[in-house]
């Protein structure tokens, strides 16, 4: 392929642009083996390697001696979604085979757990990659081959780059590997990964282009089926029999608020009666303990479909909790999201979700709660006031923080956002997070635009959303 054209057409360039010379990769092998000592401080390693390193030696504990990936076990049970994103990859990988113009490159797709389903490429390099079990049944996970271009890139919300000794483990240090994990529109969740190894040789300069394109057309067939189900579920409260004034809201998976009516809204901080069809475009709720609801929620559907059940939510808007029935929605046999209906206090059934009295209750001894950053080769550690704002940059979260710009360790604005739940943090735009507390000044703009000032010295201001605008003016209290 020549640049970066449509991912099932065209043939990749062989060239060195993603290449290193033979003294960067060095000293990116002394600094991993320093690393692997025990260091914590080495230079001259991109971040993303750096903090996937870190993972392999303080999470996962694996060898940095390893020669060959391990056999798969058991994964995760598997959904539709993977099984057609699965299929879809296999062909855009059978082509890249195909494709790659002067390199002997191998083309692999692995499921969400890292185990490799095929491999595409010339007899030579398939049974090179055998010599490592790059092959059918081998799980390539970060957790069981350490560092590496389809298990980095589970761990990672963009394509990655993984170059000879940037791999953890040693046995692996001959290749070259790019990946990008498709990711379910909704969740986040990795569906499977499309990587293109070579053996000994520079990657063409159009595979990370490529595999950037290959994902978006596998997500934006994924987005059209959410925006679906969207629809599905706003459906499911317009037919909800309940009686008139009941507070009535429809989450996705995650739980998030695809609609909610005007007594609802009130209590889950959202707007009233706009249904948010697109994933995009979903509300996260000011309840933190829904989420949780909502996970434990969808597991016990897809294990028994004919499940409903109710329990107590912790709602600060009320600071006390509050009865909620849950009943799941369907389309056809996958659960798509849940119909909630709140109730008065002492109007609820037995709760039967529950391992706490309430769920989402304040901890009444909570644990300082702390932010982990990146600067340079150092993890910094933030109290959540440091934080004026976060702000997504391809899926990488910057910080301004009171210690200056730093990388967040966390990968995604949703998950930081859910982290950050109950702690004043609030999304005002697609891109940024802002912390309320430090808001200084608010500055009007055009046609009612709203920007945040968080730093007046530094003319520092954040951009609201006119989605958004009601939204914070209700939270600032205007």
């Amino acid at each position: 392929m020549n640049g970066a054209k449509h991912p099932t057409t065209g043939a990749f360039c062989a060239t060195n642009g993603v290449a290193l010379s033979d003294e960067s990769l060095r000293r990116i092998a002394a600094a991993r083996e320093r690393f692997a000592a025990g260091a914590d401080s080495v230079h001259g390693v991109r971040p993303d390697i750096l903090v996937s390193w870190y993972r392999c030696r303080e999470e996962y504990e694996v060898s940095p001696h390893l020669e060959r990936a391990p056999a798969a076990a058991g994964g995760t049970a598997h959904s539709i979604e993977h099984d057609v994103v699965s299929a879809e990859l296999g062909g855009l990988a059978s082509g890249a085979a195909r494709d790659i113009d002067g390199v002997d490159g191998l083309a692999t797709v692995t499921d969400c757990d890292g185990h490799v389903l095929a491999t595409w490429g010339s007899r030579r390099i398939q049974s090179l990659a055998a010599d490592s079990n790059l092959a059918a049944w081998s799980a390539w996970s970060e957790r069981a081959s350490g560092t590496n271009g389809m298990g980095t890139a589970l761990e990672n919300q963009h394509p990655v780059l993984v170059r000879g000794p940037e791999h953890w483990c040693r046995g692996f240090h001959l290749w070259m590997c790019a990946g990008v994990a498709v990711r379910d529109v909704v969740t986040r969740d990795p569906l499977a990964t499309l990587d293109i190894s070579c053996w000994k040789t520079p990657l063409p300069d159009a595979v990370l282009p490529w595999l950037r394109a290959a994902a978006a057309a596998t997500e934006a067939k994924l987005r059209r089926r959410a925006r679906h189900t969207g629809t599905l579920l706003a459906a499911a409260l317009a037919d909800a029999r309940e009686a008139p004034g009941t507070p009535l809201a429809v989450v996705d998976t995650v739980g998030k608020v695809v609609l909610a009516n005007t007594e609802a809204a009130v209590l889950l901080g959202t707007p009233a009666d706009a249904p948010a069809y697109a994933p995009s475009d979903r509300w996260m709720p000011q309840v933190p303990a829904l989420l949780q609801l909502t996970r434990r929620a969808t597991a016990r559907a897809r294990q028994d479909h004919a499940w409903s059940g109710s329990t107590l939510l912790f709602v600060p808007f009320l600071d006390q909790p509050l009865p909620v029935s849950v009943r799941p929605v369907f389309d056809a046999s996958q659960v798509i999201g849940a119909l909630l209906a709140f109730r008065a206090t002492g109007d609820a059934g037995a709760p039967d979700l529950l391992d706490e009295p309430v769920l989402g209750a304040p901890d009444p001894h909570p644990f300082p709660h702390r932010v982990v950053a990146l600067r340079d080769d150092r993890w910094v550690l933030l109290d959540p006031r440091e934080i004026r704002y976060a702000e997504t940059d391809h899926d990488n979260v910057w910080l301004t923080t009171d210690q200056g710009r730093l990388l967040a360790a966390v990968r995604g604005l949703d998950r930081l956002e859910q982290e950050l739940g109950g702690r004043g943090f609030l999304r005002v735009h697609r891109r940024f997070l802002v912390n309320l507390g430090r808001v200084r000044e608010i500055e009007p703009g055009f046609k009612g635009a709203l920007f945040l000032a968080t730093d007046t010295r530094s003319h520092e201001t954040v951009p609201v959303a006119r989605r958004h605008v009601a939204r914070v003016r209700q939270a600032l209290g205007l």
